[in-house]
C-alpha cells in the first residue's frame, strides 16, 4: 500500500501558505518527513490526519481517497500528534481500554488482549494501573504510541515525536519505532535528521511548504562522498570563510569551530575530506547545493536537529 499526495497546497487566513503543491510517493515502511520548525510539516499531517482541509490536490491511500473519505480514513489510521492531553488522574490500561471501545474493539475479551499486548509491546504492562500525571515525557509518547496502534492502522504518522525526551527514553522510543515499519505506512515528521538516519529508508526534506528533495537516505549521502570538507577554524574566522566558499554547516567540538564545506575539489590545503553524514545532506539541501530542487534520488556521523 502506497500513500500518493500530489499538488497539495494550503494557505491560511493571514497569507501563510503552508504547502505549495506538495507531491510524495510514500511506500509502505518508515518514511521520513524532515525540515525545521514551521516548514510546513504539521500541517501536512494534520491534512492527512483529515483534521484540516487542504485548498487544492490529491491524497490517497491505496483506493482510499483521503481528502474526501475522511471516515474511511479515520478508521485505519494511527496518528501520534506533536502535543496530545490526556487526563493526568486516568489510569494507563483504563483509558487504553476506552479509546480501544472508540475504535471499535467492543467485544470485552478482545479488547482486554489488544490493551494487554499493546502495553506490554510498549513496556507499559508494569505501569498499567497508574495515573498518567506520574508518567516520564518518554512513558508519555510510549502510550500515545499504544493509542495509535488501537485497530492495527495501515497509516500511522507520528509528528515530533522525541522533541523534549531525555536521551535514554529517547532511544528506547526509536527502538519501539522501528518495530511498527512493518507491514503500515509509516510517517515520521521530524526535526532531528538523526531520527531519519536511524530508523527510514526513504525520505525527503521540506521548506517553506515544498518539498526540496525526496530520496533514500544512503543514496543521498552517497552523493556527497567526495564533496564535504572539513576545516578546524577560530569562530572570528567563519564569516570570510563563508564568503569564500560554501559553508553548508559550522559546529564547536571541545570549544572548536568546525566548518564543513561543500565543494567538487579541495577547497584549500587546510581543508581535509569528511564521510557526509544525513545532517550534511539537509544542509547542503537547505542551503541549495545538492543538487536540483525536489530531486529524486532512487538508489541506495553524528546527526544533530535540523534548526
Amino acid at each position: 500500500m502506497h500513500l500518493v499526495i500530489q499538488d497539495l497546497s494550503k494557505t491560511y487566513p493571514n497569507g501563510t501558505r503552508a504547502l505549495n503543491s506538495v507531491s510524495l510517493d510514500i511506500p509502505q515502511g518508515m518514511f521520513g518527513l524532515l525540515g525545521r520548525n514551521g516548514a510546513g510539516k504539521s500541517t501536512l499531517m494534520r491534512i492527512i490526519a483529515t483534521l484540516q482541509e487542504a485548498d487544492a490536490g490529491s491524497a490517497r491511500l491505496g483506493e482510499i481517497d483521503v481528502l474526501r473519505e475522511k471516515a474511511t480514513v479515520r478508521q485505519t489510521l494511527g496518528y501520534l500528534p506533536q502535543s496530545f492531553g490526556f487526563h493526568p488522574r486516568a489510569r494507563a490500561e483504563r483509558l487504553l481500554e476506552h479509546f480501544a471501545v472508540l475504535k471499535g474493539i467492543e467485544e470485552a475479551g478482545v479488547r482486554r488482549d489488544v490493551v494487554e499486548s499493546l502495553l506490554r509491546q510498549t513496556n507499559l504492562w508494569e505501569k498499567r494501573r497508574d495515573r498518567l500525571g506520574t508518567f516520564s515525557g518518554g512513558m508519555r509518547q510510549r502510550f500515545g504510541v499504544a493509542v495509535a496502534l488501537l485497530g492495527n492502522p495501515k497509516l500511522i504518522i507520528v509528528d515530533e515525536p522525541t522533541a523534549g525526551l531525555d536521551p535514554e527514553e529517547r532511544v528506547r522510543f526509536l527502538n519501539l519505532l522501528s518495530e511498527i515499519g512493518e507491514g503500515s505506512v509509516v510517517i515520521l515528521s521530524t526535526h532531528i535528521v538523526e531520527d531519519v538516519e536511524q530508523l527510514c529508508s526513504r525520505m525527503a526534506i521540506i521548506d517553506g511548504g515544498e518539498i526540496l528533495i525526496e530520496a533514500v537516505p544512503l543514496a543521498a549521502i552517497d552523493e556527497l562522498r567526495g564533496r564535504i570538507w572539513r576545516r578546524t577554524v577560530d569562530r572570528a574566522d567563519v564569516s570570510a570563510i563563508e564568503r569564500e566558499h560554501a559553508v553548508i554547516s559550522t559546529r564547536l567540538l571541545a570549544g572548536r569551530t568546525i566548518v564543513h564545506v561543500f565543494a567538487d575539489a579541495p577547497p584549500g590545503a587546510a581543508y581535509e575530506p569528511v564521510e557526509p553524514g544525513l545532517d550534511d545532506v539537509y544542509f547542503s539541501v537547505m542551503r541549495g547545493h545538492h543538487g536540483r530542487r525536489a530531486t529524486t534520488m532512487e538508489s541506495g556521523g553524528n546527526a544533530r536537529a535540523a534548526s
